[in-house]
């Protein structure tokens, strides 16, 4: 009988290796690993990390293919230190070379020296030296995600057929957890999106100022769409389309500019066609300008039921990754969702624009049938009482008091007209202001005292009485939603002299109100600021006309 064999590993099987076995162990913790989080771009370093450990390679890297799947969408490496990724420059971008040739034919590729492989080409001039190379493609069945790819072993030798079956294993679990990575990502950013559209929604719905609304179109679509900046564009009154709102960093003068419609892009964007540009300085449809400073550019037609309602442009920076078919469908869509609300918007300030006609109405029909048949009544009233009136003192008061009745009866029938006047009629830049105070003494109550100084309607330019107009409907609306006045002063003077000598136009607006509290909104300030600068000019604030200076009192001012 012979004693049983001491404890100890068993034998390997047959066609196993004992070095691929004990490998085994190291690929279960990489795999583990590997598939441990949901964020795309901090899995890609944990696959790298992992590969270069299991292989005991020095580089690491994997190349994301794009949605086009003709290069690069992202390149994450291990191995180069900070200093020498800086001196290297550009990453690659897998249209070219070894990697390039991965992409076109995603199958394993073992080199022992990677420099004597005629695709091996376009390296960086401060590129650090690689000799031995292994690449790997990472698909999850059909579906090619990227490749991996492995230089230079620490010990000096080739990658061995060990090697590339420890990589193959791990670039298949690197497969299914970019796809969960990306997955995850998809729909965090499509509901990133939605949140945007309702933002967008909630903002052109809430019955605030326009040009706050559309100023939150455009902050969402740059933070969205990550791009240097939100643009959008609406109809101009003479053709093409005027830039309304501009969301960037820094200030721009950008806001009112009109684009000609003899543009190929403006007539793509009014024909409902969207305009997507990879490179802003080369391509030929864009006009030389400040526009060639920026790379990639999205350009989407606002546009519902067949209705083109403006533009949507978000520019990325020179440089930038162009944008992905994923971000297209997504832009489209919020651009879609954008006009949406905005033609809601519009007829919701048709009601309220019918609603104000009718009250209007009502007040004139009211004017017309009451008081001045009563003011008629007391004036007949007062005409007997003077014909039978003894002392001629009184029957010459009374006189007076029948003469500034039928004055009075002049101007309410001059007001009723005024009130009965289509909105729609063309007219001057005086009755289009005039226009605007009446309409505002619904709400407000009362009709604001206004005052017109020199030639307002032959000086002032298209343009500057475009905003001008846009600041006084601005300054009026404050005063009847946060001022609370009782008084209002509007006086326009066509006759200003402008800080820096030259002839133009000052809108003064004065209340009696409360006066802007410590740490109040000042969105319409800003805005009015906004548009003085777009032509210009400038926009303040001072003492209002209560007692002892309460209230305030807005100027705003711009060259003809």
């Amino acid at each position: 009988m012979h004693p049983a064999p001491p404890p100890g590993p068993p034998p390997p099987r047959e066609g196993a290796s004992a070095e691929l076995l004990a490998r085994v162990p190291k690929l279960l913790e990489a795999m583990r690993s590997v598939g441990s989080g949901l964020e795309l771009h901090s899995t890609l370093n944990r696959i790298c990390e992992t590969a270069a450990d299991l292989a005991n390679a020095r580089y690491a890297a994997i190349g994301v293919v794009d949605e086009d799947g003709d290069g690069l969408a992202d390149f994450v490496h291990h191995g180069l230190d900070e200093a020498t990724v800086r001196r290297v420059g550009h990453l690659p971008d897998g249209r070219k070379g070894l990697l390039g040739a991965l992409i076109v034919d995603p199958e394993p590729v073992r080199l022992t020296d990677l420099t004597e492989d005629p695709r091996a080409c376009g390296f960086p001039e401060n590129h650090p030296p690689m000799r031995s190379f292994l690449g790997v493609p990472i698909r999850v069945q059909e579906e090619v995600f990227g490749n991996l790819y492995l230089t230079d072993k620490h010990t000096g030798e080739p990658f061995d057929d060990y090697d590339l079956a420890m990589v193959r294993v791990l670039a298949t679990e690197a497969g299914i957890a970019i796809g969960n990575a990306r997955l995850y990502e998809a729909a965090q950013q499509r509901e990133r999106w939605i949140d945007g559209s309702v933002a967008v929604t909630t903002a052109l719905l809430s019955g605030g100022d326009t040009d706050d609304a559309l100023q939150t179109v455009a902050e969402q679509a740059r933070r969205l769409s990550g791009a240097a900046a939100g643009i959008v564009l609406l109809p101009a009154d003479g053709g093409g389309l005027e830039i309304v709102a501009v969301a960037a960093p820094h200030r721009t003068n950008a806001l009112g500019k009109v684009i000609p419609p003899e543009n190929g892009i403006v007539a793509e964007l009014l024909a409902g066609r969207p305009v997507f540009v990879d490179d802003a300085a080369t391509d030929p449809r864009l006009d030389a300008g400040p526009v060639r400073a920026y790379g990639p550019i999205m350009l989407l037609p606002l546009c519902r039921d067949g209705r083109i309602l403006g533009g949507l442009v978000m520019p990325r920076a020179r440089g930038e990754r162009p944008f992905t078919r994923t971000e297209r469908v997504l832009g489209d869509q919020f651009a879609a969702q954008a006009a949406l609300a905005l033609m809601m918007a519009d007829a919701q300030r048709d009601r309220e624009r019918l609603a104000v006609y009718e009250d209007r109405d009502r007040i004139a029909r009211d004017l017309h049938d009451l008081v001045i048949q009563r003011l008629f009544a007391t004036g007949m009233m007062l005409e007997s009482a003077q014909r039978r009136a003894a002392a001629p003192e009184v029957r010459d008061g009374v006189g007076g008091a029948v003469d500034e009745l039928d004055v009075t009866i002049q101007e309410i029938r001059s007001a009723i007209f005024a009130l009965q006047q289509p909105a729609e009629a063309p007219a001057g830049l005086r009755t289009r202001m005039l226009r605007e105070i009446t309409m505002a003494a619904v709400p407000l109550g009362f009709t604001p005292a206004h005052r017109f100084v020199g030639p307002v309607d032959t000086a002032v330019g298209e343009l500057t009485g475009k905003n001008l107009i846009a600041a006084l409907r601005e300054t009026l609306s404050n005063a009847f939603r946060h001022a609370h006045a009782t008084r209002i002063e509007v006086a326009v003077d066509a006759t200003a002299t402008l800080p820096d000598g030259r002839p133009g136009v000052r809108l003064t607006v004065a209340d009696d109100g409360v006066g802007i509290p410590e740490g109040g909104r000042r969105s319409g300030l800003h805005n009015l600021e906004r548009r003085a600068e777009t032509v210009g000019g400038t926009s303040g604030l001072g003492p209002g006309i209560g007692v002892d200076g309460g209230g305030t009192t807005v100027w705003w001012e711009a060259p003809y």
